[in-house]
């Protein structure tokens, strides 16, 4: 288990991250996700820790608050130092009944991690991260209220999930320009066969430095290898219940087609491959890997021994690429130009 620097930092979190949305299962949506007890859940959290995995990310709105509480227990349990593993959670999502009880206000942030910490068990997160973007509260408002948090030794990291790459900017800038806590992170959606964030979002990564967490990996198990164009997995699949994320399935099957021999070859499952992928990725810091059973977390941890040619490399890249936009195919037209130009002016200066 390879470890890797978030973003800037000087944190170091496995690249395998273990997910908890499936711990618990209150709610309609997430029972949806999965509803694994505490003994369950700790199996699972003992299995990752055993493997190399010191990443854990949750959610307080992870079925209405049980998913953080069934994560600290389980830490408690199986006695597990607190410097060993980076605890993650968000806050964003509505987590009561008044008008207040949700978004990106310094209200509630600021009693959000008092919520996730009493679950939680700890006396301080490691990384926090805010769920969504809020249009009713100005960005500034965001960044200063999480900036109290770390000066007060409530939270020693703070990231964002689910922004665009101007809102990001524009909070890095605010950040800069009052000397506040800048975020560390971006939680975001990627799969092979989901690459929207390369448009925008990579290249902002790259430039300011943010690490990468991966959710949904395997297009909430669409890339898991049961799903072929000749044969539909859907009865009995998560996605029957809930077909989230959305996905372009005719460019997923090309993805999966892709993938299958790659698979064969090895003696794997196509999910490894997905996963392998996403771990060839520089711009990936953790991908965050969730689990019903034992033995699909097996599954999800052999990824990392999986080693892609570049040959295989080339092939996967070419399956998931994402149709030609402006105004990135108008970069590429004035970038070619402009390498034309100084191979000219080399040639005839010669």
């Amino acid at each position: 288990m390879h470890m890797n620097k978030l973003g800037q930092t000087g944190l170091f979190v496995s690249e395998l991250c273990l997910g908890t949305m499936t711990f618990g299962g209150t709610g309609e949506i997430w029972s949806k996700m999965g509803s694994l007890d505490q003994n369950d859940a700790e199996r699972l959290v003992g299995r990752a820790l055993d493997a190399g995995i010191n990443f854990i990310d949750t959610a307080d709105v992870y079925s209405d608050g049980l998913s953080e509480t069934i994560t600290g227990q389980a830490l408690r349990n199986l006695k597990v130092p607190r410097e060993s593993v980076v605890v993650a959670t968000k806050g964003y999502g509505r987590m009561g009944i008044g008008a207040n009880a949700s978004g990106n206000s310094r209200l509630h942030l600021l009693d959000a991690v008092k919520g996730s910490l009493k679950r939680l068990q700890l006396d301080h997160i490691d990384l926090y991260q805010v769920h969504g973007f809020d249009p009713a509260t100005p960005i500034e408002e965001t960044v200063r209220a999480l900036d109290i948090l770390v000066q007060h030794g409530h939270v020693r990291y703070v990231g964002v999930s689910n922004w665009a790459a101007w809102q990001i900017m524009k909070a890095l800038g605010i950040a800069e320009r009052l000397g506040l806590a800048r975020f560390a992170s971006l939680q975001a959606y990627y799969t092979i066969a989901g690459r929207d964030l390369e448009r925008e979002i990579v290249p902002m990564l790259r430039s300011e430095g943010l690490g990468l967490m991966v959710w949904s990996p395997l297009a909430g198990g669409f890339l898991s290898g049961k799903h072929t164009r000749e044969r539909d997995a859907s009865a009995g699949d998560r996605r029957a219940a809930f077909a989230f994320p959305p996905i372009d399935a005719e460019r997923a099957f090309t993805c999966i087609e892709a993938m299958t021999p790659m698979a064969e070859a090895r003696g794997i499952a196509v999910a490894q491959i997905a996963l392998a992928w996403l771990l060839h990725r520089k711009v990936v810091s953790s991908v965050i890997v969730g689990a019903r059973r034992l033995d699909q977390l097996e599954d999800n941890l052999a990824a990392v021994d999986v080693t892609l040619t570049e040959a295989e490399l080339d092939i996967l890249d070419g399956a998931g690429t994402l149709p030609r936009e402006y105004p990135g195919w108008m970069f590429e037209t004035q970038g070619n130009r402009a390498v034309q130009l100084a191979e000219s002016l080399r040639t005839n200066t010669r």
